[in-house]
């Protein structure tokens, strides 16, 4: 185990000299950021995240408001400017914008089991990063929600915004989303397994040189 580890390298960030704005007054005084919120408004359009609605009466209104961040390399220097709209998932009500929030969070345990079978195995191990996964989920309650800061519709300033996807925030947002990929995982055919509702599993067959079958 001679030589495994790396001392691990701290990088002066305040070096940058550049702050997090914490109000969207502060973030429109920078073209980066405000670029950052384009960028992000642009994806929630393209996701059809809402619908302008007029306000319907008797229902709930959730806020919005924009989280800011600055993604570095690892060389300390700055890679983006990250920009995220998040609702005010506090300003829900029980039975009424959300019921269910529980959603199946992978064991520790089985990672390291499957890891261990590849390895002795020799299997192929890949990663994949869902760019915005909890964008994804679809919504199945009413939940309305303000414009977002700085973006309202000129022409509709009074309409509100029908969610028909998640946003980060919401309390039945890691529901949604594992609801999503769930059922797009077992109609391309994987089976969930019965210890650990977070895995699921693709079974093919295939023969190998004494014509026996192997499935993996």
């Amino acid at each position: 185990m001679h030589g495994i580890t790396k001392k691990k390298t701290i990088f002066d960030l305040s070096a940058t000299k550049i702050s997090t704005p914490s109000t969207l007054s502060q973030a429109l005084k920078d073209s980066n950021w405000t670029q950052a919120m384009d960028l992000e408004i642009a994806a929630l359009h393209k996701n059809h995240t809402w619908d302008l609605v007029d306000q319907p009466a008797a229902v709930n209104i959730i806020g919005c408001k924009w989280v800011y961040k600055l993604k570095h390399k690892p060389d300390g220097s700055i890679d983006r400017y990250k920009a995220r709209l998040v609702a005010k998932g506090y300003h829900q009500t029980l039975g009424l914008d959300y019921f269910e929030t529980f959603s199946p969070v992978v064991k520790a345990a089985t990672i390291r089991i499957i890891l261990t079978v590849a390895i002795s195995f020799q299997w192929e191990i890949r990663q994949l990063d869902v760019h915005n996964a909890f964008l994804n989920g679809e919504l199945k309650e009413q939940v309305y929600m303000t414009q977002p800061p700085g973006y309202e519709d000129p022409k509709f300033p009074t309409k509100v915004c029908r969610l028909k996807k998640a946003l980060y925030g919401l309390k039945q947002a890691p529901r949604a989303w594992f609801q999503r990929l769930s059922s797009a995982l077992l109609q391309w055919g994987f089976s969930n397994s019965r210890t650990d509702s977070s895995m699921f599993l693709s079974f093919c067959c295939f023969h190998n040189s004494d014509s026996s079958n192997l499935c993996g």
